[in-house]
């Protein structure tokens, strides 16, 4: 720290002092910060490459991924009912999704209904899905004109 020596308008010299300054200074810190995240962005594409390899062509097809997707449930103005695109009759819902999702028993089911179907009519297929022990049931809907 600096001790200034000035002069005041009378010419008699006084000695002042500076207050200690109580800030930090960031400055330092940033570039310390900008260097760290440009060797982290330099380094890291490296260590997620392997080790380079030579693969063997093979006639195998590629691994079957399971879809984890929701089941969707499609009660159509006539009272058909489709798993997916699967026409069901209404006897066989509840058996048909129970060996879907007895491989995934934490998938969604989305249920799409007709807007000309009565209230009581969609609530009766989700009372027997509720029935049967599916929990996860979602209702389907358009977005609404203009929003």
């Amino acid at each position: 720290m600096a001790i200034g020596v000035g002069h005041d308008k009378g010419g008699t010299r006084r000695g002042r002092r500076r207050s200690p300054m109580s800030e930090i200074n960031v400055t330092p810190l940033v570039d310390v910060m900008l260097v760290l995240l440009i060797v982290f962005m330099v380094t890291a594409p490296l260590l997620t490459t392997g080790v380079p390899v030579d693969l063997p062509a093979s006639s195998a097809g590629a691994i079957a991924v399971e879809d984890k997707g929701p089941v969707e449930i499609t009660l159509k103005r006539d009272g058909a009912i489709f798993v997916g695109d699967m026409a069901v009759p209404r006897a066989d819902l509840v058996p048909k999704l129970q060996a879907i999702l007895s491989t995934a028993p934490d998938r969604r089911i989305y249920l799409r209904a007709d807007a000309g179907l009565s209230y009581g009519e969609v609530m009766a297929l989700m009372g027997a899905l509720n029935d049967a022990g599916f929990a996860k049931l979602a209702l389907v809907s358009a977005p609404a004109a203009g929003g």
